[in-house]
């Protein structure tokens, strides 16, 4: 189906940090939306890169044995399948797009509270 997207408008249904919610599909890929703030859990994807796409505020992502790197809005940074990373924010909301093989799982191997097994589609 044919449709454009309003991010602004998805944006508006998303309540919870660190919560992707899915907004399209395509090539075996999910496109997702996520509103965060404050820390995530170490977590790497052995099989998947992962691309983040920054639309508001700057994201800050520590790795191991790496130095920490920032990517702000209208920049974007892919992590390498099987590097172990930490996306944090500083004491602000940060709006991001993911592109991700339908198969990433939110925390790779991690079971944690901010693990999300199922994603929505808004």
């Amino acid at each position: 189906m044919l449709q454009t997207i309003n991010f602004e408008e998805k944006f508006k249904l998303i309540n919870e940090f660190w919560t992707p919610k899915i907004i399209g599909e395509l090539n075996g890929q999910y496109v997702k939306l996520a509103k965060l703030k404050g820390e995530f859990v170490w977590h790497d994807h052995e099989n998947e890169d992962e691309l983040f796409m920054i639309i508001k505020g700057t994201l800050y992502m520590d790795y191991r044995n790496r130095p920490t790197t920032s990517t702000s809005a209208g920049e974007m940074i892919i992590v390498p399948k099987g590097i172990e990373h930490r996306p944090h924010t500083k004491d602000q909301e940060v709006w991001i797009m993911l592109f991700e093989p339908k198969t990433t799982k939110h925390t790779g191997k991690i079971e944690h509270d901010l693990t999300v097994k199922k994603m929505d589609w808004i």
